[in-house]
């Protein structure tokens, strides 16, 4: 379900007071006071409400990529799914499948600066926004490594070395070939002959 809102071109929190127009924040103030259906995720991207059902599986392949975290980095590694972050770009508050902060990131409020890597796995009506907005911010921020993967497709696109807003290094994978993630700042091997295909 899409849920289009007035303005959706980027206006600095100072000009978004002068012409009545809300910021993310207060964006976001509405729509918890919304009924979104119980699993359902809610994102804001270039200043446009998506809500996304999660499906076996989407959380399925979530439940991998951590567990591939915490198995490397330890229990204590700081590991969001789903959790509200801004990014650089048009009104882009993102809830990122997966997000992996660096071991000296402050505890509060998760910023982008401070990630190292994000998965997002692919939604049939919001795939559009992963593989183009949302890669298109995530390489803007700077995010070393991002992992989309497509159970609809069976495979893995893995971007590192963003560089002037793009990604200079842009790789695909089928499911089933591991992704060796170990000359990244993440330093990992993730697996892939278990994510679950659509």
């Amino acid at each position: 379900m899409t849920i289009s809102l007035d303005g959706t071109d980027r206006i600095e929190t100072d000009e978004m007071a002068e012409r009545n127009e809300p910021s993310l924040d207060e964006l976001f103030e509405r729509l918890e006071r919304m009924p979104v259906p119980e699993g359902y995720k809610v994102e804001i991207v270039e200043g446009t409400v998506f809500m996304s059902p999660q499906r076996n599986v989407h959380w399925q392949t979530i439940r991998r990529i951590v567990r591939a975290l915490e198995d490397q980095c330890g229990m204590d590694v700081w590991v969001t799914s789903g959790v509200r972050i801004d990014f650089p770009g048009d009104d882009n508050g993102f809830a990122p499948d997966v997000a992996k902060f660096s071991d000296d990131a402050t505890e509060g409020r998760p910023r982008h600066q401070d990630i190292e890597f994000i998965a997002e796995v692919v939604s049939k009506g919001t795939g559009v926004n992963d593989y183009g907005p949302k890669k298109a911010a995530y390489a803007l921020a700077e995010i070393p490594v991002y992992v989309i993967a497509d159970p609809y497709l069976g495979r893995c696109r893995v971007f590192t070395h963003p560089q002037d807003g793009d990604y200079k290094s842009d790789l695909t994978l089928a499911y089933g070939e591991p992704i060796d993630l170990t000359d990244t700042v993440v330093g990992i091997t993730l697996a892939t002959e278990e994510f679950p295909r659509d």
